[in-house]
């Protein structure tokens, strides 16, 4: 399975670094992608290097796109129109979108979730037509999460998607998360 992975200016350094690595653990190809080169800096000014432009990324390689917040990292994904192209091109294949933190306003904006219910990060709840308060949200292809505090959670639910919730059991042992 191959996950596109976007990053624009000022995303969420969390979010990212911690989907990368769980899917990259779950032996799911990852692929992070710059907007609009491959060193893209984080809300919080940490410097990341990406495997390609987003530019030089054929999106039909991919199963599943995965978008991360921060802000304004969310805001510019949202104005990549190849990113907007890609959400709408997956949902009609019933390919995997899923957004966390304030990227789920991303699919909105695309329209996308307007039959859908979704999650997003608190306080953006009055921006999605059926928003839910829990921490991840799967309706059908779409999977929602709310921030940086459900990123491995989140990124959990996405190798669940693609290789079961055994594979996703044992890695959630392997990471000691939430194991009582």
């Amino acid at each position: 399975m191959n996950v596109l992975i976007p990053l624009a200016e000022g995303f969420e350094e969390i979010e990212a670094a911690t989907i990368i690595d769980v899917l990259r653990r779950a032996g799911l190809n990852t692929v992070t992608a710059g907007i609009p080169g491959t060193i893209i800096r984080g809300s919080r000014n940490i410097k990341l290097i990406t495997d390609k432009k987003l530019e030089d990324v054929d999106p039909n390689e991919f199963d599943a796109i995965v978008l991360v917040g921060g802000d304004p990292g969310y805001k510019n994904l949202g104005n990549s129109q190849k990113v907007l192209k890609t959400i709408l091109d997956f949902n009609s294949k019933k390919k995997t979108v899923a957004a966390i933190c304030a990227a789920p306003l991303i699919l909105a904006k695309a329209g996308i979730l307007d039959d859908k219910k979704a999650t997003v990060y608190p306080g953006f709840e009055r921006k999605l037509q059926r928003p839910r308060g829990d921490r991840v949200v799967v309706d059908g292809n779409i999977i929602t999460s709310q921030g940086p505090g459900t990123a491995i959670e989140f990124a959990l639910k996405i190798v669940e998607t693609f290789q079961g919730r055994e594979k996703a059991s044992a890695l959630k042992r392997e990471l000691v998360f939430n194991i009582k």
